[in-house]
């Protein structure tokens, strides 16, 4: 019988264990690649060169994936340490982007078979060097971190007086094998997680490409798209840390942006993709300036429907919050603690649902809008075969105008009298009982429609909303007969004339929505 010994029941059973990790925490490559930006960025680099090349040797897995920075490098002890599993000179800090000394060894070889680090710290001193290999470890031949050595100063280094290049090699869990690919989802990927430094002056290239910073919100500037609109004030939420410690507290910042629907409703599918649009409803968690997670977070019981795209949320918090976020060693998924959800989420799912609401009724207002436009059509070709209408406005004019504030384009050039009359329907809410109203606008002939009355609601709405060709084709008609209608009493220019015409239209309102009241 064999004598067992400590080593048969060692507490991790190494062979197993490295294969097994590569299995755990990272959801994809751009993740992985992501801890390697975050190393650079706790060591105070400013500039990042991801690359991704063949290795013509390598039969099998020839890609090559490496990431130099111009930080502040290593030691010896420092670069050993650091490709442990749990080492780390900063464990549990929460001053940075990293805890927990997991980053480096576990989403490289989540990747690659071997992950190979040079370090320096001047521009003449020594390059030191070491590695971890799967097989190597898997074998036995190594049980240890290698002793780092002194090493001829690679090429790659480009001039940096100091900094740290970690290079992935028989990559073998990449998420593509083409590097165009693999480097346009990077792109993406990567400049949205990392948008606030970049953001801040960090430069971050891939394979030569500068990464621009992506906006989830679309409200910078300097991001790949932007337009949409900051929706309210950013709200201000102090948490405690964990819910058996309310003296330790943290702050969260909650901001809502607002899309433009009227213009970008009518982009294609294939932009909308492009931008994000399109099946891209969430709320952005940030962490230290660093998103950690992105997804239908903190809204309960919301469901998510297709006008949630027209939305977005960030959620900004201190690393003091880390537990109550539930923030994982990869730092790529929260799990809220019940606590912070508590504290948060009645804000966030009553903004979202006011926000579906507000996308919900601009898109029916483009909708509106785009149906008016054959009967908007219609009236200008045929303007010349009728009686001009007067260009100067009257005060009834200004007051209908006035009340219709932005929901009115801007009118074109006035100059050309000449020119056919430009026809616009608008649905817009009246103060009065009025069915329609009506406004000369300088070459211009607005006809409003009050969804608010009966026949509107009614059978107006009805036709509005049905998509056959007869109904279409009747509901034109009827667009057409309030036009002539009120282009008719437009062409009033007596005081009393408009005033006996006003009477009228505002009888046959009320008469007509007493007829159809139920």
């Amino acid at each position: 019988m064999t004598k067992s010994t400590d080593e048969d029941y060692s507490i991790v059973a190494l062979d197993k264990f490295i294969q097994a990790t590569r299995d755990s925490g990272y959801k994809g490559t751009s993740s992985a690649v992501a801890e390697l930006i975050d190393n650079s960025l706790q060591a105070g680099a400013t500039e990042i060169a991801v690359s991704i090349n063949v290795d013509e040797t390598c039969d099998e897995h020839p890609l090559v994936l490496s990431v130099v920075d111009n930080g502040s490098g290593m030691d010896a002890r420092t670069l050993r340490t650091a490709l442990r599993f749990g080492g780390s000179s900063r464990f549990n800090d929460r001053n940075g982007l990293g805890r927990y000394g997991m980053g480096l060894p576990n989403s490289s070889l989540s990747q690659a078979k071997r992950v190979t680090v040079h370090t320096w710290r001047s521009r003449r001193g020594q390059v030191l060097s070491s590695y971890l290999d799967i097989d190597e470890i898997a074998s036995g031949a190594i049980t240890a971190v290698p002793e780092p050595a002194v090493v001829p100063r690679p090429t790659f280094i480009n001039g940096h007086a100091s900094g740290t290049a970690v290079t992935w090699s028989r990559c073998d869990r990449l998420d593509n094998r083409r590097i165009s690919t693999l480097t346009k989802r990077l792109l993406v990927s990567l400049g949205r997680r990392f948008r606030h430094f970049l953001w801040g002056g960090v430069s971050l290239t891939i394979n030569g490409d500068p990464v621009e910073p992506v906006d989830p919100l679309y409200l910078h500037s300097s991001s790949r798209f932007s337009g949409a609109t900051q929706f309210g004030d950013e709200l201000v939420i102090e948490v405690a840390a964990r819910p058996d410690d309310r003296a330790t507290t943290g702050i969260v910042r909650i901001r809502f942006s607002e899309l433009p629907v009227e213009a970008w409703s009518k982009l294609g599918n294939d932009e909308k993709r492009l931008r994000g649009i399109a099946k891209g409803a969430g709320v952005s968690v940030v962490r230290a300036g660093r998103e950690v997670d992105y997804g239908w977070f903190f809204l309960n019981g919301k469901r998510r429907e297709n006008y949630d795209d027209w939305w977005r949320c960030e959620v900004t918090f201190d690393p003091v919050l880390d537990e109550a976020f539930g923030i994982t060693h990869s730092k790529q998924q929260i799990r809220p603690m019940p606590h912070l959800v508590e504290a948060i989420a009645p804000d966030i799912e009553a903004i979202a649902r006011a926000l579906n609401a507000r996308a919900r009724k601009a898109h029916l207002a483009v909708k509106t809008a785009e149906r008016f436009s054959a009967s908007e059509g219609r009236a200008s070709e045929k303007d010349v075969m009728l009686p001009p209408l007067p260009l100067r406005r009257r005060p009834r004019d200004e007051q209908v105008l006035g009340g219709l504030g932005k929901t009115l384009p801007a009118a074109g050039d006035a100059g050309d009298l000449h020119r056919k009359t430009e026809y616009r329907i608008l649905a817009k809410s009246l103060s009065e009982t009025l069915f329609f109203n009506y406004a000369r606008d300088d070459g211009r002939f607005v006809l409003v429609i009050n969804p608010e009355h009966p026949f509107y609601k009614i059978i107006y709405k009805p036709l509005l909303d049905a998509d056959t060709p007869a109904e279409a084709t009747l509901r034109g008609h009827l667009d057409l007969l309030l036009l002539a209608m009120a282009r008719t009493e437009a062409l009033l220019e007596k005081e009393t004339d408009i005033k006996v015409a006003e009477s009228i239209r505002k009888g046959w309102s009320d008469t007509l929505a007493t007829l159809l009241d139920s």
